[in-house]
């Protein structure tokens, strides 16, 4: 509900109070800046880029955040500004998920437990020693359950966290013929540890500095006793595999993003949900080796697309 509403109808309550009018006054300013706020941010999704679209909208969602931040700052400053001069408290739920909002003028009640506060739409029905508690509790609760569950969130490529990386050396496990041993850049202050089942494919010479696509966030696993904290992207058929080379100027620490899919990926992905289970049979090469994920490209920004050497339409593990 704008803030100028909400002036407005304490306002009404209030028998024309000139502390509310100064309130309805600042509300009036609040809502222009809401406004100008929101030109602003259409006036940047008009101007952004097919190539900038990922990049503007976090930008963006950056900038969303920001804005409610400093409405939700306003309206506590207004409120507390009003308090100062004498206006009875003012409560303000939050806004329910249609958009709707209800707003309540209370006195200030000396003593908690003789005066609860309301509790019609803000505590279970079903829980009656929940409905007096004091209302911060009960907003407190409203903010927890704000927040989506987290088998909600979606699951798609942008939950992985792709970079571009450099094989430093390439060495065989000590106690598995078929592991590669390897020391990874990917643009941190120290190469990662991974280990490969790449013995059986790639000859050790073309493991060793060589440029490839790393995943960064799944959950570090020990192998064969060696703790290995990421994966080499290759592509995989039955009988060959290819290490995943990136486009030409890639340096280690790049991301990996793909278009129609934004979002920040998971700091660790959650072994227990499956994601990169759901997500890896949607990745494969295209008819020109191009990786891709339901179409999209694996792209470096500003730079290119990533490739396998020969194999084309063929999954990507």
């Amino acid at each position: 509900m704008p803030v100028m509403f909400l002036a407005r109808s304490l306002f009404k309550m209030s028998g024309h109070n000139p502390s509310l009018l100064r309130l309805e006054q600042r509300a009036a300013e609040a809502d222009q800046i809401i406004e100008y706020l929101k030109q602003q941010i259409q006036l940047l999704k008009e101007k952004a880029s097919v190539q900038n679209t990922v990049r503007e909208e976090k930008k963006l969602l950056v900038e969303n955040a920001k804005l409610k931040k400093d409405i939700e700052a306003l309206k506590n400053q207004l409120l507390e500004k009003e308090k100062g001069r004498g206006v009875s408290e003012v409560t303000m739920p939050f806004a329910d998920p249609s958009g709707d909002a209800s707003v309540q003028r209370t006195p200030k009640p000396a003593d908690p437990a003789a005066h609860p506060a309301p509790t019609k739409d803000t505590s279970p029905k079903d829980d009656e020693g929940k409905k007096n508690k004091p209302e911060k509790k009960g907003e407190k609760k409203e903010k927890k359950q704000a927040a989506p569950p987290e088998e909600e969130v979606k699951v798609d490529v942008s939950r992985l966290d792709m970079r571009v990386g450099r094989i430093v050396t390439a060495e065989k496990h000590p106690d598995a013929d078929s592991l590669y041993v390897e020391q990874v850049d990917v643009g941190e202050a120290a190469p990662r540890t991974v280990v490969s089942g790449l013995v059986k494919h790639i000859p050790i010479e073309q493991m060793q500095n060589r440029m490839a696509v790393i995943l960064c966030n799944l959950k570090p696993a020990k192998m064969r006793g060696v703790v290995s904290q990421a994966m080499v992207m290759c592509a995989s058929s039955p009988d060959k595999v290819e290490i995943l080379d990136p486009p030409s100027g890639a340096v280690p620490g790049d991301r990996v993003t793909f278009q129609g899919f934004p979002g920040e990926p998971d700091k660790e992905l959650n072994p227990k949900k499956k994601v990169w289970e759901q997500i890896q049979p949607d990745l494969r090469t295209d008819g020109q080796c191009v990786a891709t994920y339901k179409g999209a490209a694996f792209e470096v920004a500003e730079k290119g697309v990533c490739k396998a050497q020969t194999m084309s339409n063929s999954g990507i593990k």
